[in-house]
């Protein structure tokens, strides 16, 4: 279950209430900057400031006759108004007030994102520093690697989060943009001045040029980068999952005082708020789809891409500042077990440092794919009949007519391993 408290921010920015402010500061502002340009009174732009309000429930029962928002929203802050009900709206058409607006809404929205991919960054920044020599297995296509260290896997993590980070932050300057040019984006009805100081005093940017709406490319791209968020975060709560798995047991999610795992099995201790993040990316990126599909629009504009909207931004933004807080607390409460790291990078008996043992062997001048060769063999060996690897290079006398002992005993050494780790933190500033 989502819970409510971490969404509460995304719900107000999200809720009708707030867009219905957002749509009135537009108007107010509005005919503020038209009264000082001289193209209605000042007296009328300070009542319009002063009185203008509204309620949704007002909206909502006006709505039911005009089956038109905006046009119900207009009825129901002019109810409030005299003769100066006149200047509201003035040479706008709806698209001026609901793009701009929506653009107020993804900027707010899109600053807390911000704020949690900064949290995120740093509980992995911090657990990195942590583990920075806390030596594990590394794993590809699923089968034991090279040694590495937990540490540099979150170091991967923490650059991808800056990148996303980074992406974000320019996310939010391409949406950060209003629009007030009118029907078809002529300006025929509206000084283009009046959207240059309306959008200044917003702290948008006006669109150099525009149809009736803010063109959907912008959304498209900031749906995809929630996407792209949502995406590293599934990555993560995979490999989660993945080293909490009874056979590797290396990483576990908290598991806190009176927490079950399932109805049928007592013993069960489930990554299922990691399993939560995976799923609900699937949303966050089929949502991105959705934003892409809304790009082409019948000439100056269609209403195919509101509805969707209406929920796809919405849905999009909350979820990812769900999973982004959500994650980060998995990441500070992780259970990391250094015990079973070392035991399982000690199970396939050696074999880990097959390629030191033939890098040394094409030191010594065989051809890279006579050393090659060797190791294999007894590795191969080693796997098939459990028996040690580096034993088994000792009694062969293909490899120590090229190795002494000592020589290969110098092979086996995990803190080999170690020895760059300070310099790949150094390099993405988590070592000053």
């Amino acid at each position: 279950m989502i819970e409510r408290y971490t969404l509460s921010e995304m719900a107000r920015i999200w809720s009708e209430e707030n867009t219905y402010q957002k749509w009135l500061e537009i108007e107010i502002e509005t005919a503020a900057v038209m009264s000082e340009l001289g193209q209605i009174p000042r007296e009328a732009a300070n009542k319009i400031r002063t009185n203008a309000r509204f309620t949704v429930e007002r909206i909502h029962q006006i709505e039911q006759r005009t089956r038109h928002d905006m046009l119900a929203f207009l009825e129901a802050v002019n109810e409030n108004l005299g003769e100066e009900s006149k200047y509201v709206h003035l040479g706008l058409t709806s698209s001026d007030v609901k793009d701009t607006a929506t653009s107020l809404l993804l900027k707010e929205a899109g600053e807390f994102i911000i704020d949690e991919l900064k949290h995120l960054r740093d509980a992995i920044g911090n657990k990195a520093v942590e583990h920075k020599d806390t030596l594990m297995v590394g794993r590809t296509h699923g089968i034991h690697g090279e040694p590495l260290t937990f540490g540099l896997k979150l170091a991967v993590w923490y650059e991808e989060i800056k990148r996303q980070l980074a992406r974000m932050e320019f996310a939010l300057q391409e949406i950060a943009v209003g629009q007030l040019s009118g029907a078809v984006g002529t300006y025929a009805n509206i000084d283009p001045e009046v959207e240059i100081r309306v959008c200044e005093r917003l702290n948008l940017r006006p669109a150099r040029v525009s149809s009736q709406i803010l063109q959907r490319d912008r959304h498209a791209f900031f749906l995809s980068v929630l996407a792209n968020i949502a995406s590293s975060v599934d990555k993560f709560a995979t490999e989660i999952r993945n080293l909490q798995r009874t056979d590797i047991l290396e990483v576990e999610e908290a598991f806190k005082k009176g927490q079950k795992g399932s109805s049928a099995m007592p013993h069960k201790k489930n990554p299922i708020v990691s399993e939560q993040m995976s799923g609900l990316s699937r949303i966050v990126r089929a949502n991105a789809i959705v934003g892409f599909e809304n790009v082409a629009l019948w000439h100056e504009r269609d209403m195919t891409h509101s509805s969707a909207e209406r929920v796809v931004l919405p849905d999009s933004t909350t979820l990812v500042y769900y999973m982004l807080r959500k994650f980060t607390t998995i990441i500070k409460e992780l259970g990391v077990h250094q015990d079973r790291m070392r035991e399982n990078l000690g199970r396939t008996l050696g074999l880990v440092f097959s390629q030191k043992v033939m890098l040394a062997l094409v030191e010594k001048g065989l051809l890279r794919e006579e050393a090659y060769a060797y190791v294999q063999s007894n590795a191969l060996r080693a796997w098939e009949e459990r028996c040690d690897f580096k034993e088994l290079l000792l009694q062969d006398k293909r490899v120590m007519n090229h190795l002494t002992p000592e020589e290969l005993d110098g092979i086996f050494h995990y803190e080999d391993y170690l020895i760059h780790i300070d310099k790949v933190f150094s390099r993405i500033g988590l070592l000053v």
